[in-house]
């Protein structure tokens, strides 16, 4: 399974599990995004829930998508 990478832009109340303008994997969770929410692997090691808007998409380069899929397997 391919993994999902978007970039915080926003941390306001989370500044200590979140860093603006860096990348975070995001993992799959159908219930959050109901909630407007997604659900990130944030500074912490562990996978949290966050609003959708502290995120944005981002298009890397293929070779980019698989360097950060081998760092984080």
């Amino acid at each position: 399974m391919r993994k999902h990478f978007m970039i915080c832009v926003d941390n306001r109340g989370y500044e200590a599990s979140l860093e603006k303008r860096k990348l975070y994997e995001v993992l799959p969770d159908r219930v959050a995004e109901k909630h407007h929410q997604i659900r990130v692997i944030d500074e912490s090691g562990e996978d949290y829930l966050y609003p959708e808007n502290f995120f944005a998409p981002v298009k890397l380069p293929l070779i980019t998508k698989e360097k950060l899929e081998l760092a984080t397997a």
